[in-house]
């Protein structure tokens, strides 16, 4: 599903071990999960962001675009410092998708 402004919305309870990529396209029955397939699945639930940064952001998914823009709820950003660890606390945010390192679906992140 789409909304007006291009993001990608749904509801995902509950995620699926993704298949794994075939690139053998001859196959009758290839199947395969491309990647803004993996996270238009976690939509919805909560997810890990690694960023190219020292920091780390845990949140719910509401939606993203094709560059990976997302908007998250309920957001923890956790930001390594000289001093130890800064912890923040958002109701919602705009992340750009290109400071983003790695995503993990689920993910619980570091404690707090």
């Amino acid at each position: 599903l789409w909304d007006t402004s291009g993001f990608r919305l749904g509801t995902c309870n509950k995620l699926k071990p993704p298949k794994v990529a075939s690139f053998n396209m001859s196959a009758p029955n290839a199947s395969y999960l491309l990647p803004l397939e993996l996270v238009d699945k976690c939509i919805g639930s909560r997810i890990h962001i690694i960023m190219k940064s020292d920091k780390e952001i845990l949140g719910t998914l509401l939606g993203f675009d094709d560059f990976v823009n997302m908007v998250l709820e309920d957001v923890t950003e956790i930001e390594s410092t000289p001093e130890g660890r800064r912890v923040t606390k958002l109701d919602q945010i705009l992340l750009n998708g290109n400071n983003i390192a790695m995503m993990v679906p689920g993910g619980e992140g570091p404690e707090v």
